[in-house]
């Protein structure tokens, strides 16, 4: 089929990318010349593992091209997806000018024919028909501007296709998903982007194909658009929930990591998110917590589970700060190394990453901060870090710490000569923000432990 994606960010290019591995010819349009130039050198803007290599072979396969031109995109498409980014306005509400734009864009470069719109953006619920509004806005536009005598048969549906990507696993996400979520009023619609994922749901590209076809949910707009924030809250909140209970044990003297498999082990609960750490971020679940609860202040709606969500992570974000308080009383003057920097293993991401609060308050404090991270280090990205040195190596960042905290669990970490960071620092303690290292292996390596909610030994 012929696929169009607008907006090359992380959700569009993996979008576009893993549709144009499955056969279909897609084209990418983004609007940011270098970047498009960029991507048809075969060169990802962003890291996300194994992208690079699906995008060299879908452009050797001649299924994958990436333009500026929105007009050649709209031109070329049966299905075109919006993938702009719709980033948190200060109310919580998502900003959704990027996709009116397009949206507009695309009404203006419509011409006859049957086409579908989906929006892969996370967009505010509702957003189906607003998005109709707007392109046939555009129609109107371009009808104006070519006189009343033009003949625009434009014919269009829009369909609501969340997209429930992990940064770090976004291409297994997209071959392996737990299900397709399809939102439209018509069926036609919703049959050609079937036929669109036809290969996915019948696990051609899957790493188990033994495993049954992929679950396809089908709804009206509105519901898809909700499926979207209640997943993310619901995640969040299972994160809250966790710590919360990790603060209790540490008052009472259990072990959370214990405490989580018991509960994981029932079947109602689930294991997944239930680990304890310093708090979640990213792109996604502070966007889309918020976005719900200005949704439900829209309407009326109290929604306290979602404000507590989000307090009990914020309260959450500074639990390694009080953790250094206690091992190290007076902060100032003191040096602490961070252990990561993105907001998650395995991505570049550092959108709403609990390392940034932590540094803010440690200057504040009076600490000098350094940190090591896989990919920052590595990168151009650490230039534009205010108020912390960035080493290139784990035992430069050790060295004269009075203190390390282990914020980004990358497996990595796991390979540190902890004996010899120890023997760099000037007070050998590990506060570890995710509960990642064995307590054992980092106290027999001569370093004090401090997990969350987690006793050693």
């Amino acid at each position: 089929m012929r696929v169009c994606v607008i907006g090359t960010g992380y959700v569009g290019l993996v979008t576009g990318a893993c549709l144009a591995h499955t056969g279909h010819h897609v084209i990418c349009v983004d609007n940011n010349e270098d970047k498009v130039k960029m991507m048809q050198a075969g060169r990802s803007p962003i890291y996300e593992p194994g992208l690079s290599e699906i995008m060299t072979g879908a452009i050797e396969a001649g299924t994958i091209e990436f333009t500026s031109d929105l007009g050649k995109g709209v031109a070329h498409a049966e299905i075109m997806f919006i993938a702009v980014g719709t980033p948190p306005l200060p109310t919580g509400e998502s900003d959704t000018r990027y996709v009116e734009a397009v949206a507009r864009g695309i009404g203006e470069h419509l011409t006859d024919g049957y086409k579908v719109i989906v929006n892969k953006s996370t967009v505010p619920i509702g957003s189906g028909d607003w998005v109709r509004m707007i392109v046939l806005d555009g129609i109107a536009e371009r009808k104006k501007e070519q006189g009343d005598a033009s003949d625009i048969a434009a014919e269009f549906d829009v369909v609501s296709n969340p997209e429930f990507l992990r940064e770090g696993s976004a291409i297994f996400d997209t071959f392996n998903p737990d299900r397709i979520v399809l939102g439209s009023n018509n069926p036609r619609a919703i049959e050609l982007m079937k036929e669109l994922y036809t290969p996915i749901v019948e696990r051609k590209f899957a790493e188990e194909k033994d495993l049954p076809p992929v679950p396809v949910v089908t709804t009206n707009l509105n519901s898809a658009e909700m499926i979207k924030y209640a997943a993310n809250s619901f995640l969040a909140a299972k994160i809250s929930f966790i710590n919360e209970v990790a603060n209790i044990c540490d008052r009472v003297g259990a072990d959370v990591t214990q405490v989580a498999k018991g509960i994981g082990l029932d079947s109602r609960i689930g294991n997944k998110f239930l680990q304890a750490g310093i708090g979640w971020g990213g792109s996604c679940f502070p966007k889309d917590v918020s976005a719900l609860l200005h949704t439900a202040n829209d309407y009326g709606y109290d929604a306290q589970m979602l404000k507590a969500t989000i307090d009990v992570n914020s309260r959450q974000r500074l639990l390694a700060l009080e953790k250094l308080q206690q091992e190290l009383k007076i902060l100032k003057g003191k040096v602490v190394g961070l252990l990561g920097l993105t907001f998650k293993p395995d991505t570049d991401d550092m959108r709403d990453a609990p390392s940034l609060l932590l540094i803010e308050n440690l200057n504040r404090l009076g600490a000098k901060v350094k940190a090591f991270d896989p990919i920052v280090s590595q990168s151009g990205m650490r230039d534009a870090l205010s108020g912390v040195s960035v080493e290139t190596d784990a035992e430069r960042l050790a060295d004269h710490c009075d203190a390390l905290v282990l914020v980004t669990d990358w497996k990595q970490f796991l390979e540190l000569d902890l004996g010899k960071m120890a023997k760099l620092m000037n007070n050998p303690v590990m506060i570890d923000g995710r509960n990642f290292f064995d307590p054992n292996v980092v106290e027999e390596a001569g370093m004090r432990y401090v997990g969350v909610g987690r006793s050693a030994g």
